[in-house]
């Protein structure tokens, strides 16, 4: 890290100690030390790359960006504030609430699976974008018997009856009954997109769930509601086809 100066609210602000009235309440309430030096200014301009900084005699660490992994569950809508509905946010721990992160893409309220949050806005819009085409992979059940038709529908990319039209998609058959079971691979992220497409094959999707994105798969041992940062290796992952 090269050497950076920053006054000590707007770094306690960025890390997510809470408001820059809250943090200065910290600061005069002497819970805060640089190297070991209790400091009660927070106007108070220090270098991040010599400094140790602590709140409440915890270590107070300083990305620029953070990444994070959410098991998103049903029932929470992908959106930093909501009147009336739970957000991936509220999900977090307080601290992490206050990082100023947005999710990468959506995902409907009753889709669960892999979802990023992050505050690296350059990174939101690489994986986004058109243009990058970055792969996402579902797994779904779906309401009816699903045919070789229906693949090569999906490979040649579907336009519904109102003009929307999807690029083409990858369906492979898991297990083909009355509720199919079946991984879906698209590179948009259109609204309600894999809905609307089932539907076009005579489909309704019963159930939806995130797996993959980009080369990053959602790991096993992510409980749905849990999350945690990325590791150096996954945001390697994430953004190889960027």
């Amino acid at each position: 890290m090269q050497s950076k100066k920053i006054r000590l609210d707007k770094f306690l602000v960025h890390i997510g100690y809470g408001s820059r009235s809250e943090v200065q309440k910290l600061i005069k309430q002497k819970k805060v030390t640089i190297n070991e030096n209790v400091i009660q200014k927070p106007d108070f301009n220090f270098d991040i790359k010599e400094s140790r900084v602590c709140v409440g005699g915890n270590p107070a660490v300083y990305n620029e960006f953070y990444y994070y992994l959410l098991n998103k569950p049903a029932g929470v809508i992908t959106a930093t504030k909501d009147p009336l509905n739970d957000t991936v946010i509220d999900l977090l721990l307080p601290i992490d609430q206050n990082k100023s992160l947005a999710p990468v893409g959506r995902l409907d309220k009753d889709t669960e699976g892999l979802l990023i949050l992050t505050n690296d806005g350059q990174l939101n819009h690489a994986l986004l974008s058109p243009k990058k085409h970055v792969d996402k992979v579902y797994y779904a059940e779906l309401n009816g018997v699903i045919t070789t038709e229906d693949v090569i529908k999906f490979e040649q990319g579907i336009q519904l009856s109102d003009g929307t039209k999807y690029l083409p998609a990858k369906l492979e058959i898991i297990e083909a009954d009355a509720i199919s079971k079946v991984h879906v691979t698209i590179s948009e992220g259109k609204f309600h997109q894999i809905k609307r497409m089932a539907i076009d094959i005579g489909k309704e999707v019963l159930y939806l769930k995130r797996i993959k994105m980009g080369g990053l798969e959602l790991p096993q041992d992510l409980k749905l509601g849990e999350y945690r940062a990325l590791t150096a290796l996954e945001l390697d992952l994430l953004v190889e086809k960027k």
